[in-house]
């Protein structure tokens, strides 16, 4: 880029900064407004490019969400420790779901759009990757992706009651006893 652009106050040129900027704007403003009511030229409004750049880097409005998805905190400590403390683990996390949605705009938006064809391939891909695998791993015997499919389906529920019942501060009984579910789904 020459002086008189600098001076100017051009942006240099630079891709992985574009990107990153673009991931920035779509990952706050998905997690605002949802995915439905966000538009490509929106996000590329706020992030100050061209709006063909979207599609150059991330192929399409989906593809731009599945990116913003990948980047996003995983559960990957509630896999650390050990499969015998497993379904412990599992069942304080699905207590604290019970008290508050999650704090993740992103997480927001991902519950606010389900029923958005686009958005449920996207959340059924990343609930296999990062949660539903993740517990099959853990676990030793026959049908462990089976198991690990009952604790996810107890995990969803628990989101589930809590957007159609109201956050609820859950006990250490309901823990004990979510932890005794989650020792049941995930016997061998």
């Amino acid at each position: 880029m020459d002086a008189q652009a600098m001076e100017a106050g051009a942006r240099p040129r630079d891709r992985e900064a574009t990107r990153e900027r673009i991931l920035q704007a779509a990952r706050t403003l998905f997690g605002e407004q949802g995915y439905e009511t966000v538009t490509v030229r929106m996000i590329a409004a706020a992030a100050e490019a061209n709006v063909a750049l979207v599609g150059r880097y991330f192929g399409s409005k989906a593809g731009l969400f599945a990116a913003v998805l990948q980047g996003e905190p995983t559960l990957s400590a509630l896999f650390e420790g050990g499969a015998d403390a497993l379904p412990r683990r599992l069942a304080e996390y699905a207590a604290e779901r019970m008290r508050r949605p999650p704090d993740n705009p992103i997480l927001r938006a991902l519950e606010r759009s389900a029923a958005h064809p686009e958005v449920r391939s996207l959340a059924r891909e990343r609930l296999i990757t990062a949660v539903l695998n993740p517990i099959a791993e853990q676990l030793h015997g026959p049908d462990a992706q089976h198991r690990a499919r009952m604790a996810t389906a107890v995990f969803l529920g628990i989101g589930a009651t809590r957007r159609r019942l109201g956050p609820q501060d859950p006990t250490p009984a309901d823990v004990d006893r979510l932890t005794a579910v989650f020792e049941a789904c995930l016997a061998g």
